[in-house]
């Protein structure tokens, strides 16, 4: 694409889709290209910067919630089906008015959760990207599910798939293992290849010596591009100045409190948990948690988000007070980066695994659903870079039951 190329970004409506995708239209700002995020209403009248960014546009379109977003809608089922509606009509709405107005889009990247993005691109004549968030080894699972190579539910105990490890019935994508538990999110992500093979391009959040066999598989099948890891360059290769964080925050952090708290500390010695801005933790593993942190006798960072509060062990912070650190939220990138950090007990959400391979810390991978088994899979006997804490079979039972999912 030339310079003056105008392009679309349209990031799927969470703060794991939007960090990546946005990280790459900067990228492609840097290059000389107009670039424009769309996100939804309710996302843009939420989000808030600590550090404006100039090399993007933004404009909105309706996910039919405008007031409440997801929250708004009584069910995943509806709120997706409602977002396609809805949406489909808004973006082409945007793309003809921006059209009419002298500044067209030449390209739309688009968030393989938002297929119909797709065909909303095809249908006015413009060429299109799908951005596939997760990594290469998810991506390829679910679209041997989509196209019938991978039959659910899964029969068996272990699974062989082109370019990957032997895995685990329970190292697939929880939306695989669980078949069932959560439907209208395992179509979202299956049919994120449903019309892949129209796209222009695949752009893939990894790079080639991450994933390198499966990597040469993919390459087969499309027109791939490895544009990862999205993470803000002044933590990689500083090429960009001002890049210094991920420019849109759905969470207020606590930055000044995590930082000065940090400072006190020696070099290696702190463990920092976080299971992002999603997963809910049970009160049992909350539990288990607390008093794990307690008998290793280390210093702590632990994020728990204020509707997790409740589940703290009574009077845990105040035993805790000389050693540990309770905050809502906190500047991960900038956490991951500091001295004094030694480990980081992740949720395995496939950003914080990036983000803790670039800054170089080890983890302690506790899964709890979608593509996370998986991303721990990889942690600990692909990348060699952590080690997983192992589900006793108390808890798989009742996963496999299916009162619960991981």
């Amino acid at each position: 694409m030339a310079n003056g190329t105008h392009v679309l970004v349209l990031p799927f409506p969470g703060q794991g889709h939007i960090n990546p995708m946005l990280q790459f239209a900067s990228r492609l700002a840097s290059k000389g290209l107009k670039t424009t995020l769309v996100t939804t209403v309710f996302i843009f009248k939420s989000i808030y910067s600590d550090h404006p960014i100039a090399s993007t546009s933004f404009r909105t379109i309706s996910d039919g919630f405008d007031e409440g977003g997801f929250a708004q809608a009584k069910s995943p089922d509806i709120y997706l089906s409602t977002f396609k509606s809805v949406g489909s009509q808004s973006l082409a709405s945007l793309i003809k008015e921006l059209g009419d107005s002298g500044i067209p889009f030449h390209a739309v990247i688009y968030d393989g959760f938002m297929a119909w993005a797709l065909d909303i691109a095809k249908q006015l004549g413009i060429r299109a990207a799908v951005f596939l968030t997760q990594s290469c080894a998810v991506n390829s699972i679910h679209y041997h599910v989509s196209r019938g190579l991978l039959k659910v539910p899964v029969e068996g105990s272990r699974i062989w798939l082109p370019g990957l490890p032997e895995l685990k019935i329970w190292e697939l994508p929880s939306l695989i293992y669980h078949h069932g538990s959560y439907p209208a999110w395992f179509d979202t992500i299956v049919n994120q290849f449903s019309n892949i093979d129209e796209a222009d391009w695949v752009l893939v959040n990894s790079f080639y010596e991450l994933e390198k066999e499966v990597v040469d598989w993919m390459s087969k099948i499309w027109k791939l591009g490895t544009i990862g890891p999205t993470i803000p360059s002044m933590y990689l290769d500083r090429r960009l100045k001002h890049n210094e964080d991920y420019g849109l925050q759905l969470l207020h952090p606590n930055t000044s409190a995590c930082m000065r708290w940090l400072n006190t500390k020696p070099n290696g010695s702190v463990v920092y948990v976080s299971f992002g801005s999603l997963a809910e933790v049970g009160v049992e593993q909350m539990a288990e948690i607390a008093w794990g942190l307690i008998g290793t006798n280390a210093y702590f960072l632990w994020v728990v988000r204020e509707p997790e509060e409740p589940k703290l062990p009574d009077n845990f912070k105040h035993m805790t007070r000389e050693k540990g650190l309770i905050v809502r939220w906190c500047p991960q990138l900038e956490v991951l980066k500091h001295g004094s950090v030694g480990c980081f007990v992740s949720h395995c959400g496939y950003n914080s695994v990036l983000e803790a391979l670039g800054l170089g810390v080890p983890m302690v991978a506790m899964p709890q659903w979608a593509d996370q088994a998986t991303n721990a899979k990889h942690v600990e006997d692909v990348w060699g870079v952590g080690v997983r804490a192992l589900v006793d079979e108390r808890l798989r039972r009742i996963q496999s039951s299916g009162r619960i999912w991981l």
